[in-house]
């Protein structure tokens, strides 16, 4: 699976961004996740928010309510997920990851955050 996320961009504190990322399909038709995941300079990684195959979505506890994760799989060829971020505070600001990988509920995509496929990543700066 490859994955190659949109541009990202800048954004005054209170405002929205939205960003896409879009994903091969898998060989196997198995249930299977995407989401996005963010760094911040001098921090780890961290889940922000994922979705399944069939729609049931998990979201960080500081995104809850702000970010909204949606995937279109219509095209035969390729997903695409999308992260629409409001009400966005200075914290937001880090490199955000799309990512992907088999998966029996989003939440694990958190959890096996070292055996997902992951795009190069785009940068988020919300200034204050």
């Amino acid at each position: 699976v490859h994955l190659v996320e949109s541009e990202g961009g800048s954004a005054q504190a209170g405002g929205s961004l939205k960003l896409s990322c879009v994903g091969s399909k898998f060989t196997f038709n198995n249930r299977y996740c995407m989401g996005w995941f963010r760094q911040a300079l001098g921090k780890e990684r961290e889940g922000v928010a994922a979705i399944s195959s069939d729609g049931e979505t998990v979201y960080a506890d500081d995104v809850k309510g702000r970010f909204t994760i949606s995937l279109d799989t219509k095209d035969n060829a390729k997903n695409t997920l999308y992260l629409q971020m409001n009400n966005l505070k200075a914290e937001d600001s880090a490199k955000y990851y799309c990512a992907t990988n088999y998966c029996n509920a989003p939440s694990q995509l958190f959890r096996r955050a070292p055996y997902n496929t992951y795009g190069q990543g785009t940068q988020v700066t919300v200034s204050s």
